[in-house]
This record gives C-alpha cells, structure tokens and sequence, in this order.
C-alpha cells in the first residue's frame, strides 16, 4: 500500500506508522481459542428466563390480554405488562433532552408494528417461557396502517404515533423537517443549462450479528443490580436503563465490552430495561436473550430512506442549485432515527463545493419495525444518493465522472451550505489518486488540480437566501419536480406544490407524554390535521456539530 505523504504533508503531525501495517489485535487470541467472555457466559444460578409475547398485527387496538392458561404452566413466575412500567413511555435520546417520550417498552393498549412486545413472562427455563408465550391470548381489534414514508404524509393518513401527535419529527419546535437553505435555488435552477433529476430508494437492512440482543441482570443485597450485556454503548445503555426504570444509575452495574457483532444494531438498549425490571420485581437474576427470528423481525435496522436529487448544471461541468427531499422512515418509533435525519441533511451537499442548496431531511413515522443506528446511518444513504446522481448528472452533459468531481469538489477556503468555511480538503487528490490506481485517463488540466488552489475569494461568500419555509408534502399530486424517474434530465422545471393551512396535532405536555389512564380507546385517539402544518418561519439552517451541540443560526 502507498503512502502519499507529500500531499499536505505540512499539515499532518504524524509519520503514519499504522496505516498500511498489518497490527495485532489486542482481543484477538481469545477470539481464535474460544476464550473469549461474552455476556452469555457468565455463570448465574437461579436464573428466570424471559421472553415476549408479540404482536401478530401491524397496528392495532388491543381488546384484551388473557394470560389465565400461561400463568398455569409449571415453572411460571410472573407475567409483566405495561402497568408494571415505571415510566410508560421512554426515547433513547430524551435523557440529552432530545425528542418527546414516545415508546412504552410494553405494548399501552395499542400495538404499532408487528412483533411489537405486548407482555413478558418470566419462568424457571427457556422452555416454560416459550410455552408460557404461546399460551397468552391478545384481541386485536385491528387499524389501518401505512407502510410508505410518502403515504404517511398524505392528509388522513393512518396516525401511527399518539405521542408524537403526527406522523412526522418535528425540529426544534418549529421545523416539520432538517432544513439547509443556502442561496436562491430556485433563480439558480432557472439559470441552469440542464436540470438533472433522480429518485434513489434503500431499503431497511437487518445487522444479524452472530450473537443476538440479550442481557443477563444478577440483583445484589444492596439493592443495586450487575447487568451483563452486549450494548455497544455501555454507559448510554445504564443511563437509558436508570431513566426508564425511574432509578438511581449509581445502582446499575454494567459490564460489557465484548459484542458479539454490533454495527449499531445494540445500541438501542431495548432488552436492558425489561431485564432489570423483572429482577426488581422478583428478586432473582433474570436472562433476556432475542431467539434468532426475534433478531431479525424486531431489532432495528437501517431505515429505508427515498431520497429526491434536483441538480442544475452549466455545460462546463459546474453544479449551481441542489435541491433534496430526503425522507427517513423511522417505523412506529423515534429511537435514533431524529438523529440520522440530521446527519443526512448535514451530508447532503456532498464534498461539492454547490452556492445554492436546499434541502428537506424528514423524519417520517410508519408502522414497521423501529429503525435506529447502522453504520454510518443518516450519511451512507446520502453517499449513495449523491454519488448515483453525479454519474448521472455526468453522463447527461457528456462529462468524465472523475473530472465531473474534480470541477465541483470543495477548495480550501469555500463556504459550505452549512456556513462554515472548508479547511484540510482533499477530494481532488483523492479522485487523482484513484484514477492513477484505477489506470483512469484524466486530462492535463484535472492532474494539475489542486484542493489549495481556486477556493475562497468569492466563493467565501455567503449568498442571499429568500426566506422559505416547508409544509408537509402531499406525495399525491405533487408535480413533476423531484419525481422524474432516476437520471431524468430537463429544462424549466418548475418547484414542487405545497400544502397549506392547518395546525398539527401537539405532541402531549405530560411528564409521561402520551399517556392516558386507562390506556386510549378508540375514540381517544389523536387524529392528524386535515392538511399537514406549517413549519415556522425562516431558514431553518442548523450549525452541526452533533445533534445534542447543533443550534439554529
């Protein structure tokens, strides 16, 4: 492997003795002889196994819950529901006090996707508990539900979520979506030689890591409680299991650090809380594990995000306007997916240096399975989305893909969409490396390229931006712009109709939002607005720096 060390060679304190060199792991002789310790192998007696009864129904009211014939199996301890919850309704993020409360960790009266946990039962062994959970009888009395980012945000569409009130993530109180406003795109797309449009779609994808979701939780005379896990965030999941629980985290002691394949799929900290709760209740160590299919069926993936790209371009290859509708389906709950939302918006310009950009990152509830972290979740769908669409953009003005990236790619000195200015780029020299490892033919002038040169002066400036604001997009009806089918190049497109007029539903004000005594009935549930809402007025641009430090400018 090659080391380019003389590029920005000045600017690097390092001599790179790592990069390059094959590194002994530190873990990885007790991987290859089989003694490494996961959370499985901790020896506990007297353990109550736990598992789940879960919903066969994508959303529904629940009727009634029969546990008569369960609680007759031998070896059955206690069945816990939603009642034995100290805190009804808890999000992974509100102990940053980010987001609204807004998934029981049992079913409330109401399930939202399918394998959604309705009750848990705890009994002597594994095999108790599962006969136990067959035994459990749920009356569903079921409820449309929708399944398409879009589709939910049409008028009358199926609310999912009570607690948020609508089916999308409001932002900072104000903003129905992450917005960037950065220039006058619309001018600049008028002004364009060519308008180049695409639709990009991933789907959700599932981590199946080798060792499922699972806890073991051994209660102390203290009153504390040792929790044996395989969190990838192990002081986020105590904080997250202390806040649920309503107790002091001084008395959680996690042990971890040894995750049996992760990828961000355990760090939503769902088995954790449950765990520990029915070895507050009993007294004795409880073990939660995922079977297999409860892996794959209910442990959050990727979220499936549809992404629209509108691009004006000049015939010698510069991108004036971008302008993006990005829609990030969470399913029924917010988890972690608020937080992708921001990165994918904070992503979206791409390392391109572009003076008018807009976009609109929704956080777009349904009812499937609850999608969080994966992998650079938020950013990597972008990636794909941005980088498919210069090919496209490339091929349809006739332009070498490698150039077409050179042309556009951040100089040091430019202002960014986010209105900070770019240091330490490198996209040139990245592009002309690859193309030399790759034997791709790039011109004299693309070679001589630099990231140091030609950025700044007025490409520091700042642009006048109109003052905009979105309102909820009707997916139905909306016009051309922005669904041409991928790679669609045309002229005077015009911008994509809005909905107007209506109020949202506000999210509940309690302390454990969301929630009423008993749980809702029919005629209790929250309806979306007739016509989605205005987002307040302004840019909306955000500073990043990470979702808990990003303030409004």
């Amino acid at each position: 492997m090659r080391i380019r060390k003389e590029l920005f060679a000045d600017e690097r304190d390092d001599d790179l003795r790592l990069v390059g060199r094959p590194v002994r792991r530190q873990d990885i002789e007790g991987h290859v002889t089989g003694r490494s310790t996961f959370f499985a192998d901790h020896p506990v007696s007297g353990l109550l196994h736990l598992r789940c009864v879960r919903s066969t129904e994508h959303h529904a009211r629940i009727r009634s819950i029969d546990t008569t014939a369960a609680e007759r199996v031998p070896g059955v301890r206690r069945i816990l529901r939603w009642a034995d919850l100290p805190k009804k309704a808890h999000n992974i993020l509100t102990i940053f006090n980010f987001g609204i409360d807004d998934e029981p960790a049992l079913a409330d009266g109401k399930v939202r996707y399918l394998g959604e946990p309705i009750v848990a039962v705890l009994a002597e062994n594994p095999r108790a508990a599962a006969e136990a959970v067959a035994k459990v009888r749920v009356d569903y009395d079921p409820l449309p539900a929708v399944f398409d980012v879009e589709e939910a945000l049409k008028p009358g569409a199926p609310l999912v979520n009570e607690y948020i009130g609508r089916n999308w993530f409001r932002y900072w109180g104000d903003y129905d979506c992450q917005q960037i406003r950065f220039g006058d795109v619309e001018a600049a797309l008028r002004s364009a030689d060519l308008v180049v449009s695409g639709r990009y779609q991933m789907s959700p994808i599932e981590h199946a890591p080798l060792e499922t979701n699972g806890c073991i939780v051994v209660p102390a005379e203290d009153g504390r409680f040792t929790v044996y896990t395989c969190t990838q965030g192990l002081f986020f999941s105590l904080d997250n299991t202390a806040a649920q629980l309503k107790i002091e985290s001084n008395r959680l002691h996690f042990i971890g650090g040894t995750v049996g394949g992760g990828f961000g799929g355990k760090v939503d900290t769902v088995v954790e809380p449950l765990a520990v709760l029915a070895a507050m209740l009993t007294g004795r160590p409880v073990r939660y594990v995922f079977s297999r299919a409860e892996e794959m069926q209910v442990s959050s993936p990727r979220g499936a995000e549809r992404i629209y790209i509108e691009d004006g371009v000049m015939r010698d290859g510069r991108i004036v306007a971008r302008k993006i509708i990005h829609y990030h389906d969470a399913g029924a709950y917010s988890r972690l997916s608020t937080y992708g939302t921001i990165k994918s918006a904070a992503h979206h310009p791409g390392p391109y240096y572009i003076p008018n950009v807009w976009v609109d990152s929704w956080c777009v509830f349904t009812n499937r399975t609850p999608s969080s972290a994966m992998r650079g979740f938020g950013v990597t769908g972008g990636d794909f989305a941005l980088e498919s669409h210069m090919d496209v953009v490339a091929r349809a003005i006739g332009m070498d893909p490698m150039e077409f990236r050179i042309v556009n790619a951040y100089r040091d000195g430019d202002m960014k969409a986010h209105r900070k200015l770019t240091q330490g780029a490198a996209l040139i020299e990245c592009v002309q490396v690859a193309a030399e490892l790759a034997g791709w033919p790039l011109s004299e002038e693309a070679r001589r390229a630099s990231s140091r040169v030609g950025g700044g002066g007025e490409r520091a400036r700042i642009p006048p931006t109109p003052q905009s604001r979105t309102r909820a997009p009707a997916a139905a009806g909306r016009g051309e712009p922005l669904r041409a089918g991928v790679g669609e190049a045309r002229r005077g497109m015009t911008p994509p109709p809005s909905w107007t007029g209506g109020q949202p539903a506000t999210a509940p004000a309690a302390a454990e939002p969301g929630r009423r005594e008993p749980p809702l009935r029919e005629s209790e549930r929250r309806e979306p607005p007739s016509e989605p809402p205005r987002s307040g007025s302004g840019h909306g641009a955000i500073r990043f720096s990470s979702v808990f430090g990003s303030r409004r400018r």
